[in-house]
């Protein structure tokens, strides 16, 4: 038997990189998952199936973040979707949909900089007010954050603010949800391989520079992250709340060495 069987979860942007391997991670322990996406129709039906040649139940869930009325939808086929596999609660929620930058201060737009924060701010809140009547006593919220809020990168300063913003949530929403046993914490990745990264890690001397700032030598997979939801949503991690978890590889940990 898995640690989550019985349990309902549902992750957004849960199609593809980080998201998919959170969505395998929780259907292996045997939650049932609802893998929201945007519009990848290809690609979330394929971690749908992913999850059920591997014994596990999934479904997906079509909201496009960063429109009107998307929030709305999302409930909408989560609703739906939790009904026709028997289920009508939610115990996990894995907050992990969002959109990068690379402008600088001077290059960044007002319209870039709104996109921004309704995607990766905006949304996500009220996504968590709407799945509060949903998510039983005990449940677990997981914000998918980046370690860019302690890394100074001129050329993600949106992204980076956008990100920190998210984290800031945490504590004060986990004090508020204590009582009900929830707990509330963020996930903050480095560089990690996945479709997002793929500019920058294309190039081997990129790679090679990429590795050189990391204490453990190299780049994350999308299951080093999973692996830490996995952690935090399970019963082992009933006692961790309100934390900022770095999950970056040792990134920038002290001066730049030759490897």
């Amino acid at each position: 038997m898995g640690e989550l069987d019985g349990r309902t979860a549902l992750v957004t942007g849960g199609s593809r990189g980080i998201g998919r391997a959170v969505a395998l991670r929780l259907a292996a322990e045997g939650a049932l998952v609802a893998v929201h996406y945007g519009d990848d129709d290809a690609a979330a039906a394929e971690t749908v199936a992913l999850i059920g040649k591997a014994g596990g139940r999934a479904f997906a869930v079509r909201a496009r973040f960063g429109e009107s009325g998307a929030v709305d939808s999302l409930f909408e086929g989560l609703t739906a979707g939790l009904a026709d596999h028997g289920a009508d609660g939610l115990d996990i929620l894995v907050n992990n949909a969002g959109i990068h930058s690379a402008s600088s201060i001077g290059q960044l737009t007002e319209e870039e900089w709104e996109r921004l924060l309704t995607v990766n701010v905006s949304t996500p809140v009220f996504v968590i007010q709407r799945a509060l009547p949903l998510l039983r006593d005990g449940g677990r919220i997981v914000n998918m954050g980046s370690a860019a809020t302690r890394i100074a990168n001129h050329l993600q300063i949106g992204y980076t603010v956008t990100k920190a913003a998210l984290a800031a949530l945490g504590p004060s929403l986990a004090n508020e949800l204590g009582r009900r046993g929830i707990t509330v914490n963020t996930v903050e990745p480095g560089v990690v391989l996945t479709g997002m990264t793929a500019g920058w890690t294309a190039a081997p001397e990129a790679m090679a520079g990429l590795e050189s700032i990391t204490a453990l030598g190299r780049i994350g997979e999308p299951e080093d992250v999973a692996d830490v939801v996995g952690f935090l949503v399970g019963p082992q991690g009933r006692w961790v709340t309100g934390q900022s978890i770095d999950v970056s590889g040792g990134t920038y940990l002290g001066p730049i060495v030759n490897r």
